[in-house]
């Protein structure tokens, strides 16, 4: 009985603790790819325009400006993007259910030598592949699996997409504005705050990845100052020539 116990509980550690995080859904790529590039491009518009010698008032502008056009560009082209990705995906399910339905016996075959093919017995991978086409979604669930390598049932949202993204985009955009807003009239508040705020979202990335905290910060740290830093010199360039 202790032995029965020990296994239950064994088992039970193993259920708590064998997770996986969410690799498929549609929010997380537009939401760190949103509040990555928010930084980033309207750090760079502004120490653009700063560079130029613009005053306060035309840096605050043209960062507004770009949060706003960044924003609904991000959410416009995810919206796009992943509803297009969804329609091919639910165009190849219709290709397969109608073949499940027109030649049940060949997919049936199909996904047995499937099985075969990973090394199951073949009458055992005949079997299994008869019972799982008794339900015509279970098959087709199956077969979108195995021969197309998505779930059915958790399909993209283009709307999650979309606003994951304009919600991100107009939090990162926000950080190089945000001291303007509050009475700064030099770059250097803004270009601090936003150079944080990438580190800080390096760091957070690095908790749905194999990276270190440290080394995903500095490495964001690293990329949007190089760009803050480009468009600066570009900017006082621009601005000397035009002059």
């Amino acid at each position: 009985m202790a032995i029965i116990e020990t296994e239950a509980t064994l088992h039970e550690a193993h259920r708590d603790n064998h997770t996986h995080r969410d690799v498929n859904g549609g929010w997380l790529r537009p939401a760190v790819f949103g509040a990555m590039d928010g930084l980033v491009s309207n750090l760079a518009l502004m120490t653009g325009v700063a560079g130029g010698a613009a005053g306060p008032r035309t840096i605050v502008i043209a960062g507004l400006a770009g949060l706003a056009a960044g924003a609904f560009s991000m959410a416009a082209g995810e919206y796009t993007s992943v509803a297009s990705q969804r329609e091919l995906i639910e165009a190849e399910l219709d290709v397969e259910r109608r073949e499940l339905r027109k030649h049940p016996k060949d997919e049936e075959a199909e996904l047995a030598a499937l099985y075969e093919a990973r090394g199951v017995e073949p009458w055992l991978a005949r079997e299994v592949a008869g019972q799982l086409s008794r339900d015509p979604e279970q098959a087709l669930e199956i077969h979108a699996r195995e021969e197309l390598g998505i779930d059915p049932g958790d399909l993209p949202s283009p709307l999650v997409a979309a606003v994951s993204s304009f919600g991100s985009f107009a939090l990162g955009a926000l950080l190089p504005v945000l001291p303007y807003l509050l009475g700064a009239s030099a770059l250097w508040p803004a270009v601090l705050l936003a150079l944080v705020g990438l580190f800080a979202c390096g760091a957070v990335v690095a908790k749905v990845t194999a990276r270190t905290w440290w080394f995903s910060g500095f490495r964001q740290l690293a990329l949007g100052g190089a760009a803050a830093g480009v468009t600066y010199v570009l900017g006082s360039l621009l601005g000397t020539a035009v002059g």
